[in-house]
């Protein structure tokens, strides 16, 4: 069962919404689990001192993949709000409209959904082995979601000065289940979050896993704390231990993202 768990990933095509400024300067095509076409002009990036962050949109199509209302808008603003914590390491981040060295805007361009029935059988199976085995079991390789995403970072003169094209689908060994059809989709907008602010705050494309040790600011804001910058209160306060508690008994995002709920 373990190697038809590993074996279990959905997989999700990029695609582009006509959102960013510009996608010829992006690369090939990138990785096999997480795949991304990137750009990033690494002096500007670097040379930057303040950013501010646009809500995220949700491309017609990737709306259209939800059911329940509002449920579309709690990953965009999880994404904006991992992007705020992650932007923070290296930027001074101000509200939309102040001026910025850089302006971040992305839109969700595929939300692939969860299937609720599976991911609740799997988080029974998965609980219930825990009780009675050192390791759980793997998630059921069925009704994974996913998510896709475009962005850029553009400068105060409009001038793209780092752009990627990204997606990527659940597996069945890192991504846990939760019973709601946005589930992954939801956690994986901080995945995303995560690469693209990476890639802003070290002016360039990080290739592999990120080994480095969380800031202490960004700690502090994923547990729920006050942000390092007001601007990231318009995007509400992090679950914290609640949402970790919440996704470890397979609930939906919307019982412990109050902030995104609203």
């Amino acid at each position: 069962m373990l190697g038809f768990g590993v074996a279990g990933c959905s997989s999700v095509p990029l695609k582009e919404a006509g959102s960013l400024t510009s996608y010829s300067r992006l690369g090939p095509v990138e990785g096999r689990v997480t795949k991304s076409r990137s750009f990033a002009d690494t002096p500007a990036l670097l040379a930057a001192r303040s950013v501010s962050i646009e809500p995220a949109r949700i491309a017609p199509g990737a709306a259209a993949e939800v059911n329940e209302p509002a449920q579309d808008r709690l990953v965009a603003n999880a994404l904006d709000r991992a992007l705020c914590i992650g932007l923070s390491d290296r930027y001074r981040v101000v509200p939309p409209g102040e001026t910025a060295d850089l302006t971040v805007r992305a839109t969700i361009t595929d939300i692939v959904p969860t299937g609720k029935v599976a991911a609740g059988v799997s988080k029974v199976a998965t609980l219930g082995s825990s009780a009675v085995l050192p390791v759980g079991v793997p998630r059921l390789p069925i009704g994974l979601g996913g998510l896709a995403v475009e962005a850029e970072a553009v400068d105060a003169a409009g001038q793209q000065r780092a752009a990627i094209v990204w997606s990527r689908g659940a597996n069945s060994i890192t991504n846990s289940p939760r019973v709601s059809e946005i589930g992954d989709a939801y956690g994986l907008a901080g995945t995303f979050a995560g690469e693209f602010s990476r890639m802003l705050v070290k002016g360039e494309r990080p290739a592999g896993i990120d080994l480095d040790l969380p800031s202490g600011q960004r700690l502090k804001s994923q547990l729920g704390g006050a942000p390092k910058y007001a601007a990231c209160d318009a995007f509400g306060r992090a679950p914290g231990v609640g949402g970790f508690v919440a996704s470890a008994v397979g609930a939906p995002p919307s019982w412990a993202d109050k902030a995104g709920a609203k």
